[in-house]
């Protein structure tokens, strides 16, 4: 993935919406992130598996989760001004895989906190599952910390052709919003390559931690941690560097997937 075209992946944005302030926030850093030619599509998921354990009132509560969905839908695009919007009916992750998919998205945002008002059901699982199954690059979006999104960009590199991806990506999105941008690379980790990312930018930090460690305290100090995607899928992601700095960071992360020129 050249310079050039490391800003591809946001192009087609699906962002998922279930009514939670993490959500809406996924919205609006959506759609700050869109690409000038970009689309933005909100897609909200009525769980009717929840309905079916409703007996006679079935009717009834699908009634129900059909009005709830459509008012997320309605208090999103008072946030946002999205290319389209799109009501779903089954289980989030697939119907969200499926929007992709229909629409050969490049980034899928989501809050990684939160419950759905349906089902109760912790989101944090719908953005594990979405990291480990979608091919495309994936948005954890939290509440920035310094000002409007993004102010400030982290990247953790180690001279892997997913990590140097993660970095065109992050220098991008820094020169596009006059953003900080902060390189480092955590030397206790496996295969880091310190004379390759020295080489990349002399102002990298190197960090005796490990990848994880290093990136979830210096996410503090960063409105946007990028990381790159080894392209794991399944249980082969379970575990994986991307997947926990995912769930620690003090910010939004977005985790970058090689899969831009070929889709």
């Amino acid at each position: 993935m050249k310079t050039a075209t490391a800003l591809r992946i946001f192009d087609r944005i699906v962002c998922g919406i279930d009514g939670t302030p993490e959500s809406l926030e996924a919205a609006r850093q959506a759609e700050r992130l869109r690409a000038a030619e970009g689309t933005l599509r909100l897609a909200a998921v009525e769980e009717v598996k929840t309905a079916v354990h409703a007996g006679y009132a079935m009717s009834h509560v699908l009634e129900q989760l059909d009005v709830a969905v459509r008012d997320d839908l309605r208090r999103a695009l008072d946030e946002v001004s999205p290319g389209s919007t799109q009501l779903l009916a089954g289980d989030p992750v697939p119907c969200l895989l499926d929007e992709i998919e229909r629409t050969n998205g490049t980034l899928v945002a989501v809050g990684p906190r939160g419950h759905s008002r349906a089902a109760g059901m912790v989101l944090g699982g719908v953005a594990t599952e979405l990291l480990h199954r979608a091919p495309c690059s994936v948005l954890f979006a939290r509440e920035p910390h310094f000002g409007e999104f993004p102010s400030s960009i982290l990247v953790g590199i180690d001279g892997s052709a997913p990590s140097l991806d993660a970095w065109r990506v992050a220098r991008s999105i820094a020169d596009r919003f006059d953003a900080e941008l902060v390189a480092v690379a955590a030397q206790g980790g496996k295969g880091t390559d310190v004379r390759k990312v020295q080489e990349l930018d002399p102002d990298l930090i190197l960090d005796p931690r490990t990848p994880v460690d290093t990136l979830a305290e210096l996410s503090k100090e960063a409105d946007l941690l990028i990381v790159g995607s080894r392209g794991l899928h399944g249980p082969k992601a379970l575990g994986s560097v991307s997947e926990r700095v995912a769930h620690r960071a003090a910010g939004s992360v977005l985790v970058v997937r090689n899969t831009q020129e070929e889709r």
